[in-house]
């Protein structure tokens, strides 16, 4: 997929202006690209829509955000939440473009208790962090989205990373886990270091 170069810009303008570089900078990792790229073209192939919403749960520092921007997908409106306060500004400055147009919106919430007033009926909720939620807190998550939604989710088989509580073994334990009454997609992506998972579906 292409990137616009004033995003580019705008992502360098990010990186250049915070005191958290290093953490910023794994946003670029190899892995983490590869994993957004392949949500985007996958959600791309499945809908070919108009005036969408889209909220991103757990959005970090918005390159996922950017990427969907770019894309062919027909956004009205995306908003990025994350429960790290340093994300929401971080996020704002990499879609400075998309958030002085009225489209990209970073809000700091937990997910769990996300207030869907602001947008009642969103075409698509994404969250590519299932494996740093307990069971737990995935259902609380999950049982407060509308009914109808069209969920996209990731996970990975990376026990190693000491902030991953909540791995799955293989793509039919997360399909079990999801709570999805529909699946359209259900995939996996072969990295270097870990397996990661996506699944695509309606609530």
């Amino acid at each position: 997929m292409k990137i616009d170069i004033q995003d580019i810009k705008f992502w360098m303008d990010g990186i250049r202006s915070t005191d958290d570089r290093d953490r910023l900078l794994e946003c670029f990792w190899g892995g983490q690209l590869q994993s957004k790229e392949w949500l985007v073209e996958k959600l791309n192939k499945k809908a070919k829509i108009k005036n969408a919403d889209i909220i991103i749960f757990g959005g970090w520092f918005g390159i996922l955000s950017t990427m969907l921007l770019n894309s062919e997908l027909g956004i009205r409106k995306l908003v990025s939440v994350d429960i790290d306060p340093k994300c929401e500004e971080i996020a704002r400055s990499m879609n400075k473009r998309y958030e002085m147009d009225g489209k990209f919106f970073a809000e700091t919430m937990d997910m769990c208790e996300y207030d869907y007033l602001g947008m009642s009926n969103p075409y698509a909720v994404i969250n590519t962090s299932c494996e740093h939620l307990t069971d737990e807190q995935y259902r609380k998550w999950f049982n407060n989205i509308p009914k109808n939604t069209k969920i996209v989710l990731q996970s990975n088989n990376y026990y190693e990373h000491e902030e991953h509580i909540n791995c799955v073994a293989n793509i039919d334990e997360f399909k079990r886990k999801s709570n999805l009454t529909t699946i359209e997609y259900a995939g996996e992506l072969e990295l270097p270091k870990y397996k990661r998972f996506m699944i695509i579906g309606l609530k």
